[in-house]
């Protein structure tokens, strides 16, 4: 995937800019590409546009014999009985259309989503604050910016502002312009005005080909209830918001990531239909905060561009007088250091938005996602089949750093099975057994790992982090779900009988 997308050379900065040709107001780190984030996460921050995101997870699943896929095909309705759903489809190059019976149909069909339409499920959001316009071009833009690379170009020119999306600075680009809807209504937009945009964005004429324009609401929308019998909505289908912070794609993946789990359960017997109600209980809050934030965000920078003096002047010239004299106010240039914030580390079952959306705290407790650290497997079988990941890509480390970050604890944690981390001590071995007993009595796995015993922490920090936050030193666990959150905390006195009643009480039985 890291072939695909913005390579992290190019990405690593947010340039505030007249034009991509004219003078840089302001330079910001995008987010956080540092090597030091890899104590936080395994794995980087990767751009990719979402066309490519999907054409590679296709690409992954087209030789799967589980998965069939059949493309041009659209959704017309469904009817629902008490352990299945008929949809009707509809192949739209020859408008056949037949029927799909499964146990469960989950929704992805984006923001205008036409089984959430089906099902009448209506959405609480904000109805827009002001249209944006999306233009979606091909131009190799690196003759342009040279040395001034970045993956976000914020445009001041009037006659453009908004912001470039630089994918591939060789090839594809988005740019967001923020219009004057007055002037230039959506509907009467055409390929000539979408071309002067660009070319003014851009600063020079170069070559360069429209691929498409559309317009939207900076607005957001969350849909009222995520299921409606055997039918769930995931991904945009449930929420939509704007894409300043990047929260859009990044929570459809999380919701698909809550809800796999559970079907598969399901499915496999060994949870029951009840565990599915936890989908929007986890999912639902976390959007709207999402929501809320990525509006925020919005509102915050595009009225950021709006108060370097050009608002309200007709002239595009005086506009621009007014913009070359506003960018060198020290007072002005002070607002480009304030950073958009995005919602991280969220922990479900909490109700309480977070003060600071982008500070992030690894957690130890229940809701909360494990969190990460490097480890190394002590005996083969820790991770079976699995791969070790391959941080070469960030240039800065050493081998020696490469080959220390090659698994992390989330690696532990497997979709089929809850996960115990649990210290040194003799005792933990007896109760899991007991714990495991039982569990299994019911088909439910469980899989036990022991620091020091199958795994060692690589990074002595991390190793403080887990025995002082998450209470290794004083003898305390982590029970993991199959979604890599944690389900309990237990101390050296919790029963064996109350950790199987947590895990079972989770999974509906």
């Amino acid at each position: 995937m890291r072939k695909t997308g913005s390579p992290r050379g190019d990405a690593y900065w947010v340039n505030f800019v007249t034009n991509l040709s004219g003078e840089r107001i302001g330079v910001l780190p995008y987010e956080r590409m540092d090597a030091k984030v890899l104590d936080a996460t395994p794995e980087m921050i990767h751009n990719i546009p979402q066309p490519e995101f999907e054409k590679f997870v296709a690409e992954q699943l087209e030789n799967d014999p589980n998965v069939q896929m059949s493309k041009g095909v659209a959704y017309v309705t469904s009817t629902q009985s008490t352990d299945s759903v008929t949809a009707t489809v509809e192949e739209r190059s020859t408008k056949a259309r037949w029927e799909i019976t499964s146990r469960y149909l989950l929704a992805c069909d984006g923001a205008r989503s036409q089984v959430r339409k089906d099902l009448g499920i209506e959405s609480e959001g904000d109805d827009g604050y002001e249209t944006m316009m999306t233009i979606h071009f091909n131009a190799d833009l690196r003759p342009v910016v040279t040395e001034r690379v970045g993956m976000l170009h914020w445009i001041t020119d009037p006659a453009c502002s908004g912001l470039i999306i630089a994918y591939d600075l060789g090839g594809n680009q988005v740019l967001i312009s923020n219009f004057d809807s007055k002037k230039h209504p959506a509907d009467t937009w055409d390929q000539a005005l979408a071309r002067s945009v660009v070319t003014a964005a851009i600063g020079q004429d170069i070559p360069f080909k429209i691929l498409s324009y559309r317009p939207w609401l900076l607005s957001r929308k969350v849909a009222k209830q995520y299921r409606q019998g055997n039918i769930f909505l995931v991904g945009d289908a449930a929420h939509s918001f704007p894409p300043t912070g990047g929260l859009g794609l990044n929570s459809g993946i999380a919701d698909a990531h809550n809800i796999a789990y559970k079907v598969a359960a399901v499915h496999q017997g060994w949870a029951k239909d009840s565990i599915l109600e936890s989908y929007e209980a986890d999912r639902r809050q976390i959007a709207l905060v999402n929501s809320v934030q990525s509006v925020k965000n919005g509102k915050k920078i595009f009225s950021f561009l709006k108060t370097l003096g050009t608002a309200g002047i007709d002239d595009v010239q005086k506009a621009r007088e007014s913009l070359y004299k506003s960018i060198h106010d020290p007072a002005k240039q002070d607002m480009i250091a304030r950073e958009l914030e995005i919602h991280i580390g969220y922990v479900y079952g909490d109700k309480e938005a977070p003060p600071n959306a982008s500070d992030f705290t690894p957690k130890f407790i229940p809701g909360a996602r494990l969190p990460h650290a490097w480890i190394k497997p002590l005996h083969d079988d820790i991770f079976d089949s699995l791969k070790p990941l391959d941080v070469s890509y960030v240039k800065e480390l050493t081998q020696a750093d490469i080959s220390a970050k090659q698994f992390s604890t989330l690696d532990l944690c497997r979709m089929d099975r809850f996960t115990f981390l649990v210290p040194p001590q003799e005792a933990w071995k007896g109760k899991f057994d007991e714990v495991q007993k039982q569990l299994l009595k019911a088909g439910v796995i469980v899989r036990l790992y022991v620091a020091d015993t199958d795994f060692e922490f690589v990074d002595s920090e991390q190793k403080a982090l887990f025995d002082n936050e998450g209470g290794f030193s004083s003898g305390k666990a982590l029970i993991v779900r199959p979604d890599q959150h944690i389900t309990m905390c237990p101390t050296p006195d919790t029963t064996a009988t109350l950790m199987q009643t947590e895990i079972l009480n989770h999974l509906g039985l």
